[in-house]
């Protein structure tokens, strides 16, 4: 009888833990096909601190060790109140044309994510051009469960996916109209 009470209680205790678990970290990847050589996409979008001259939202981009690992970039954004927030250079690889970046902390109403990390890497299409990626993993704006619409899982992969988005496709037409 002690078994069967232990057993069921069990069972019901890994039916509350199947419920009531934190968010998922969620994982994307946006690309863009440049027709321009990796050397003169690394050219505009290489420097750490360049974010703002081909990112549309940004409006300022300020790193107070350039690309050191280690430096942190200030960005201020083009929206009303100026909201603002800091990343942190983890890699920087210039053989590579990559650089890895982290968001230690952000308001949710900036942009919806916690534990935020990105890599960005020109890459060599084979046809003459280049192939930028960037992705990026994070937990969703609410760690806790039941997280209200705007903080949730599909609120923040489409937050991120839309800075990734219009950030490659300006560089796309910066580069391609550039001589």
């Amino acid at each position: 009888m002690r078994a069967l009470a232990l057993a069921a209680a069990m069972v019901a205790m890994s039916a509350f833990s199947a419920t009531a678990h934190g968010p998922t970290r969620q994982k994307i990847v946006e690309t863009v096909d440049i027709d321009k050589p990796v050397e003169k996409v690394w050219a505009v979008m290489g420097d750490y601190d360049a974010l703002s001259k081909w990112h549309p939202v940004v409006a300022s981009s300020v790193a107070d060790k350039g690309n050191e690992v280690g430096s942190v970039r200030h960005l201020v954004l083009k929206a009303p109140g100026d909201p603002s927030f800091d990343e942190v250079l983890d890699k920087y690889d210039v053989a590579g044309h990559s650089y890895k970046y982290e968001i230690p902390k952000v308001d949710p109403k900036i942009l919806p994510v916690n534990n935020y990390a990105s890599t960005i890497t020109v890459l060599d299409n084979g046809k003459g051009g280049s192939t930028v990626e960037w992705k990026g993993a994070f937990y969703r704006g609410y760690m806790l469960n039941d997280p209200p619409e705007e903080l949730n899982d599909e609120s923040s992969v489409k937050a991120v996916r839309g800075v990734y988005r219009a950030g490659l496709d300006n560089l796309k037409k910066m580069v391609e109209s550039a001589p």
